[in-house]
């Protein structure tokens, strides 16, 4: 066996668990959705061929408003997260030093330290009627009754900047940090301001960074369940509810089948959409 047979032997090997795992835990359950999606009832235990399930998204307005509505909440939720993001990814990445970068780093993965669900309730325990928030508003007299700051979009969108936050922070970091100082130094010497630095040199040099971010925070919120259900209560009008909705309460698995693949097929569209007019390259956001 030659060397490079052995090398290729050896990755074969090292790559096979992920492989299998791919393959048995991602594609095939999605091939079996696809089919499914694409099968209605006929008679008692029979199914044929049918795109019913895809023309009821079309036809049913509850369907597609819920999605133009969960798309257009994460869009914001995204544009949130990153205006958060930006300034502590670059006091994380140029300003601070030693352990206070560490300790920076350290905070923001502090959340997830916990499960998401402990995460949500935490957020109902301050925003409730009877909660922290509430308390605190009528004791400083800026109430003069309790205040219920559930069940509203605003509270759903402070849940998903909070619940993606660290996944925005991330990939801005890795971006800034390949910044040269020295650049920005030579544009200040040539009397460049902030505002023409931040978006001449600084931004275009993040931009994988910004775009890897914003794709993952924008699949997240996406596809959150947890978060727009618990802060937004029945009336949530969450797209990912809907399928729950589906497959749980219906037992509708070929309506919820569709409503997944729908999901996917939109949300990449989106994503496509956002990378041209950004004028990103996929594979150098990937990178990122």
């Amino acid at each position: 066996m030659t060397p490079s047979t052995h090398r290729r032997f050896f990755l074969g090997v090292l790559f096979a668990p992920a492989l299998l795992w791919l393959l048995g835990l991602v594609i095939l359950p999605h091939v079996e959705l696809l089919v499914l999606s694409l099968q209605a009832r006929t008679g008692p235990g029979k199914y044929g061929f049918s795109l019913a399930q895809y023309r009821t998204f079309v036809d049913e307005p509850l369907y597609w408003n819920t999605f133009v509505r969960t798309a257009t909440l994460s869009v914001l939720a995204t544009l949130l997260t990153l205006l958060l993001a930006f300034p502590a990814a670059w006091y994380i990445a140029k300003v601070a030093r030693g352990r206070a970068r560490a300790m920076l780093l350290v905070l923001c993965l502090l959340p997830f330290w916990v499960s998401e669900l402990v995460r949500t309730l935490g957020w109902l325990i301050l925003l409730r009627e009877t909660g922290v928030v509430s308390s605190l508003l009528q004791s400083l007299g800026l109430a003069s009754a309790p205040v219920e700051l559930l069940y509203r979009d605003t509270t759903i969108l402070v849940g998903l900047v909070y619940a993606s936050l660290l996944f925005m922070v991330i990939p801005l970091v890795n971006s800034l940090e390949s910044l040269d100082d020295s650049l920005i130094e030579a544009a200040y010497d040539l009397g460049g301001s902030t505002t023409n630095i931040v978006r001449r040199i600084v931004i275009p040099h993040a931009a994988p960074g910004i775009a890897a971010g914003c794709i993952v925070v924008f699949m997240l919120c996406l596809g959150n369940y947890l978060t727009p259900t618990l802060l937004g209560g029945k009336n949530s009008l969450w797209f990912t509810e809907q399928i729950y909705t589906q497959f749980i309460t219906r037992f509708n698995w070929n309506q919820g089948a569709a409503f997944g693949f729908l999901l996917l097929f939109l949300s990449t569209v989106l994503v496509w959409v956002g990378l041209k007019l950004t004028g990103q390259r996929f594979g150098a956001v990937m990178k990122t």
